[in-house]
């Protein structure tokens, strides 16, 4: 690994854990309602983007580099190092909660694990991520990618979708829109409940918001 893919990934771990355990403390805590969930992942988000973007582009979102992979901004082989530290920064941010927390229950929101609400089923859930996850991954195409964009205000952007979807999405699904934010805080809570639903819903977003831009929005 060379330098520069060394400190690609070492942002993305960064990333990855910072959005995790800010936006999984912000749960487990007990004291923020949607808005302040959904601001703390979002404002997260966002300074991550600022801080980090110039070394790894700031995906901290496997769904996010899967579809920038296939844009053709990421190679492939980069591809698999972004998600390997992106799900590491993640697991580490989950069982950082836990020490912190301890408790793994439903009073902690199983340290801030998304989770699908009761009048949900898993093929609703995979739609509702897919949904949200769109929104995500277009907007990023359309100010971080797109050369006709603004310039310095797609952070701003990002996470202002992010938190957007958190407050439509966040009561039905908890809208994770990031297999490795929810992988990380429901493996060190065991709470691993409907992990298809938040592996296969981003996926089908990311791809579908490609597929868009790519063919319909980008310029010619």
């Amino acid at each position: 690994m060379n330098s520069r893919t060394f400190q690609s990934a070492l942002a993305e771990f960064i990333g990855t854990f910072a959005l995790t355990f800010i936006g999984g403390a912000a749960i487990a805590n007990g004291k923020a309602d949607l808005t302040g969930v959904a601001l703390a992942h979002g404002l997260t988000l966002m300074i991550m983007i600022y801080a980090l973007g110039a070394i790894s582009g700031t995906h901290v979102n496997p769904a996010v580099t899967l579809g920038l992979a296939l844009g053709k901004q990421l190679k492939w082989n980069n591809a698999v190092v972004y998600w390997v530290a992106q799900f590491i920064g993640a697991v580490v941010a989950g069982f950082a909660l836990l020490v912190i927390f301890t408790d793994t229950s439903a009073k902690t929101g199983f340290l801030g694990t998304p989770a699908l609400a009761a009048n949900v089923n898993p093929l609703i859930g995979i739609l509702l991520e897919a949904i949200l996850t769109f929104f995500l991954v277009l907007t990023i195409f359309g100010t971080a990618v797109d050369e006709r964009a603004t310039k310095g205000f797609h952070g701003v952007a990002i996470g202002l979708v992010l938190t957007m979807d958190i407050l439509a999405g966040g009561p039905l699904t908890g809208a994770a829109m990031n297999p490795a934010r929810y992988f990380g805080t429901a493996l060190a809570s065991g709470h691993l409940n409907d992990l298809v639903v938040y592996f296969v819903g981003p996926a089908v977003g990311a791809v579908v918001a490609w597929l868009v831009y790519e063919y319909g929005l980008k310029k010619k």
